[in-house]
């Protein structure tokens, strides 16, 4: 069950940077020095938008990955 645990904590890792990145979106000029899309924002919220995917379909695997251990474990039963 390493695997389920390790997609929710990868999920909530990109679920914290999604938030940040929507509180304080400045914070790639602030890391790097450098403004890439020239003050538009259109950085960030693509920044923002793939972040959010990426949290969702971690936490798509990690229920999958969760609920088939969960079959596999009542299929071979208590262990003796």
């Amino acid at each position: 069950m390493l695997r389920p645990r390790l997609e929710t904590v990868l999920s909530a890792i990109l679920a914290v940077m999604t938030a940040i990145t929507l509180v304080w979106p400045a914070w790639i000029e602030a890391l790097t020095g450098r403004d890439p899309d020239g003050g538009s924002g259109m950085v960030e919220w693509i920044i923002v938008a793939v972040l959010a995917l990426l949290a969702l379909a971690s936490a798509l695997l990690a229920r999958r990955d969760y609920r088939l251990a969960m079959r596999r474990s009542r299929a071979v039963g208590p262990a003796a």
